[in-house]
């Protein structure tokens, strides 16, 4: 029986895995905001783990190995966030695109994602330890 290593627990940790990658490419992208001929980058995971999560089915589990098996989320565990350059916009001609309010913004937001799934696999633990000692 998989109770740490679920579909879920798989995807919080990929998650806080992206946060920390997108941390790391807003600050360089917040510290180069004066380098000319700088293009800033985004961090692509929030679409491949919709699609990974959109093309399996959870109706059914197998507890089993005599079971049907429903599908499950076993592509999950080759997402990994990828590191995308945007070549396509300008702020002022000959200089770089990055725009430090909008940076602002996707830390903030950033920011909360990662203590929501934080907090949710904080919740999953303290519900485990609340049941393996009985409820004490």
């Amino acid at each position: 029986m998989k109770i740490l290593n679920d579909a879920l627990n798989t995807v919080l940790v990929k998650q806080m895995d992206a946060c920390t990658t997108q941390q790391r490419v807003i600050a360089n992208n917040i510290a180069n905001v004066n380098t000319p001929g700088f293009k800033k980058s985004t961090v692509n995971f929030q679409q491949q783990l919709q699609a990974a999560l959109g093309n399996s089915s959870l109706g059914m589990k197998a507890t089993n190995k005599r079971h049907i098996a429903g599908g499950g989320l076993d592509g999950l565990g080759g997402l990994a966030p990828q590191i995308v350059k945007v070549d396509n916009t300008s702020m002022k001609a000959g200089q770089n695109n990055v725009d430090v309010d909008e940076e602002m913004v996707n830390l903030a937001a950033n920011t909360l994602l990662y203590q929501f799934a934080t907090r949710v696999k904080s919740d999953r633990a303290n519900s485990l330890s609340y049941v393996i000692k009985g409820g004490r």
